[in-house]
C-alpha cells in the first residue's frame, strides 16, 4: 500500500548518523522495509535545534519507496508563540497545495498536533474517500488556555476558537483515532463527538535500542570524560535528556543539587539537551559543582551515560497532558534498565509504581526531592532491584518492534476496512 505519514516535530533521517528517530520515523522505516511505499511530510524547520533544514520544499528519497516530502515554514524561536502559530498554519497551506500534485495513498496517519495539518489532512482524505487516522500526541489547544493565567483562560479560550473548531472538525471526519493512552484517546473522542470504534486503538510510544559500535562506545566516553564525567567514576548519576524548555520543573532540580553539593553522598546532575530555558538554568546553577550541562548530544553518547547512570530523570510538570500520557523520555530510561525519578502523577506514575521501577516526589518540593534521591544512593540493593524491573517493563511493552508492527499491521487493516 501507498501511506503518507504527516510529522512536522520529530528529528528525521537526513538530520544525520546519530539522530534518535521517533515514532513516524522508525515506523516509515518498517512500512518501507515490509515492502509499501511511504512519503512522510515533515517540515524544513527542526524543531529541535530551531534552524532551517532547507531553503525551499525539497523532496529527498531514503530509500527504494520511501521519501521525505519537506514543507517549508518559516521557523520560529520561541515554542509558545503567535509566530509558531503562524509556521503551523504555513504548513497546512503548503500541503494543501502540494498534496494533489502526489499519487492518491491507500491510508494516511497524521499527527495531532499540529491542528492545521490535522485539519488539511483529513479535508484531503474526505474529499478523495481515504482512510485518515489522527493520531493523538498532545492535548491542544487545550494546554494553552490552562498556561494562562487562571483569570484569563476565558479570554484564551475564546481567541483560540478557531481552533478549537477545526480540532472538532478534524477528529469527527477522521476515520478512525490513535493515542499513547487510553486517557488522551478518550480525549480525542470527545472532540470527535461520538463513541470508540473498533479502529480506535491505543499504540504506546516505542523505543528503539541503539547499540553503539565499540568504536562509537569509546568516542562517546571520551566525550563524557572531556565534560569531567568518568566511566568508573564513584558518582551517583542523575541524567535527563530532552528540550530545556517550561514544560519541566528542573527548578527543584538545581535547588536539591545545590543542597545536595558538598555533602557526604557524592551525586552529580547532568543535564543534556538544548532549550529556550538553558540560560536560566545555567545561571540558576552557577556555581554547583554537581551540575553540568553538556548541551545537545547523540546517541552515542546517550547509549554510553544511560549505561553509567543511576536515575532517569522526568522531571514534568503535572500538567493535563503529561498526567493523562506516557511521555517517551521516560520510555528511553527504562530501555537502559533505570528507574525513573518524576514527579509527575496520573497514567506514567501508575505505571512505574505498579511495575516497581519508579522514583517519586512531589513537585516543587525540594526536601521531598532530596529525601527521594537519598533513599535511593543508601539503599543501591533496592535500586539494582527496580533496574531489571525497567528493563522487563520495557521488553515486554515499548519495544520499538512490539509497537511499531502493530501500527504496521493496523494501517493495513485500516486500509482494507475503508472501500
Amino acid at each position: 500500500m501507498r501511506v503518507w505519514l504527516i510529522t512536522i516535530g520529530e528529528p528525521v533521517p537526513t538530520d544525520g548518523h546519530d539522530e534518535r528517530l521517533l515514532r513516524t520515523g522508525i515506523l516509515a522505516r518498517l512500512l518501507s522495509q515490509n515492502g509499501h511505499e511511504v512519503v512522510w511530510w515533515c517540515s524544513s524547520f527542526d524543531h529541535t535545534r530551531k534552524k532551517q533544514r532547507a531553503v525551499h520544499e525539497v523532496s529527498t528519497t531514503i530509500s527504494d519507496g520511501y521519501r521525505l516530502m519537506m514543507l517549508r515554514s518559516r521557523g520560529y524561536r520561541r515554542n509558545i508563540s503567535l509566530a509558531r502559530l503562524l509556521d503551523h498554519r504555513e504548513h497546512a497551506t503548503r500541503f494543501a497545495e502540494l498534496a494533489p500534485r502526489e499519487p492518491i495513498p491507500d491510508v494516511i496517519l497524521c499527527s495531532m498536533p499540529t491542528i492545521d495539518l490535522s485539519r488539511a489532512a483529513v479535508k484531503y482524505a474526505v474529499s478523495r474517500k481515504i482512510p485518515v487516522v489522527l493520531d493523538i500526541r498532545d492535548l491542544w489547544p487545550e494546554i494553552f488556555v490552562d498556561l494562562a493565567p487562571r483569570w484569563a483562560r476565558g479570554l484564551a479560550r475564546l481567541i483560540l476558537t478557531p481552533l478549537f473548531r477545526d480540532l472538532r472538525w478534524a477528529c469527527s471526519h477522521a476515520t478512525a483515532l490513535t493515542s499513547m493512552t487510553p486517557q488522551i484517546l478518550q480525549w480525542g473522542l470527545g472532540y470527535a463527538n461520538r463513541s470508540r470504534s473498533e479502529l480506535d486503538r491505543e499504540f504506546p510510544f516505542g523505543y528503539e535500542e541503539r547499540r553503539p559500535t565499540d568504536a562509537e562506545l569509546r568516542e562517546a566516553n571520551e566525550f563524557w570524560k572531556e565534560h569531567g564525567i568518568a566511566v568508573d567514576s564513584k558518582q551517583f548519576f542523575v541524567v535527563f535528556f530532552g528540550t530545556i524548555g517550561r514544560q519541566f520543573d528542573l527548578d527543584t532540580v538545581i535547588d536539591a543539587a545545590r543542597r545536595l553539593d558538598g555533602g557526604s553522598r557524592a551525586f552529580h546532575f547532568i543535564l543534556c539537551g538544548a532549550g529556550d530555558r538553558l540560560d536560566y538554568y545555567k545561571k540558576a546553577a552557577a556555581g554547583l559543582s554537581n551540575v553540568s550541562f553538556p548541551g545537545w548530544v547523540g546517541s552515542s553518547e546517550i547509549c554510553a551515560l544511560m549505561r553509567i547512570a543511576h536515575l532517569g530523570l522526568a522531571p514534568y510538570h503535572n500538567t493535563k497532558d503529561f498526567c493523562a500520557s506516557i511521555p517517551n523520555k521516560p520510555i528511553e530510561y527504562l530501555s537502559a534498565g533505570l528507574p525513573v525519578l518524576s514527579p509527575l502523577t496520573g497514567v506514567l506514575h501508575d505505571l512505574l509504581l505498579s511495575n516497581g521501577c519508579g522514583v517519586f516526589y512531589s513537585e516543587g518540593d525540594v526536601n521531598s526531592l532530596v529525601d527521594a534521591l537519598e533513599l535511593s544512593y543508601d539503599d543501591p540493593a533496592h535500586l539494582k532491584i527496580m533496574a531489571n524491573n525497567a528493563i522487563n517493563l520495557f521488553q515486554e511493552r515499548f519495544t520499538a518492534e512490539i509497537v511499531y508492527s502493530n501500527m504496521k499491521k493496523y494501517l493495513e487493516e485500516v486500509s482494507n476496512s475503508v472501500t
